[in-house]
């Protein structure tokens, strides 16, 4: 880790495995742009979805997904905010009840406890988003002071099977101006 990471804001930028998590990078580049420190921490499925290598050489740290050993050092900083991008239906719904079987989730369920600022930028369809937990599952999150940018808010769930379509247009750049207002 370079001194320069070692003295900026820590933003954690969480993955999941949307077609968006194809383009974290982008996120990562506008936060390091931002002054911020960028550790990407992605849900087991969204490794699927990462160039792992370009990543870590991206931001000079790991991406980790799953748990450190009892006892081991963290090999990242300590958060001091973080953006879920490409937030997944399965995901929110997750977060919201409380669940933490992954190191993503169990990072942004004890962040919500920790008070970090929070932002979900979910990438999902229209039909995921009509089930009646998704929203649900957006006031709870919202309830708690996540930030969760849908709609109106931020991103407009696309047609099934068309989201890769959309990925130009997907709203990084709003994801982190929110981090911190």
């Amino acid at each position: 880790m370079t001194d320069e990471q070692q003295s900026g804001r820590v933003l954690y930028v969480i993955a999941c495995a949307t077609p968006a998590a194809k383009r974290i990078d982008k996120l990562v580049s506008l936060a390091q742009g931002q002054g911020w420190t960028a550790c990407v921490i992605a849900t087991p499925q969204a490794l699927k979805f990462l160039d792992v290598p370009a990543l870590e050489r991206l931001t000079g740290l790991p991406v980790r997904s799953e748990y450190k050993q009892p006892g081991t050092p963290d090999v990242l900083p300590p958060a001091d905010a973080m953006i879920v991008g490409g937030a997944s239906f399965n995901t929110i719904n997750k977060w919201a009840h409380g669940h933490a079987d992954n190191l993503a989730l169990g990072l942004l369920t004890e962040a919500v406890g920790l008070g970090l600022p929070l932002v979900a930028l979910p990438f999902l369809n229209a039909a995921q988003a009509a089930h009646p937990a998704f929203y649900r599952s957006v006031k709870e999150l919202r309830d708690m002071g996540v930030k969760v940018l849908v709609s109106d808010e931020g991103y407009t769930p696309h047609v099934p099977h068309q989201g890769s379509r959309h990925l130009s247009e997907y709203p990084w750049g709003l994801a982190l101006s929110k981090v911190s207002t």
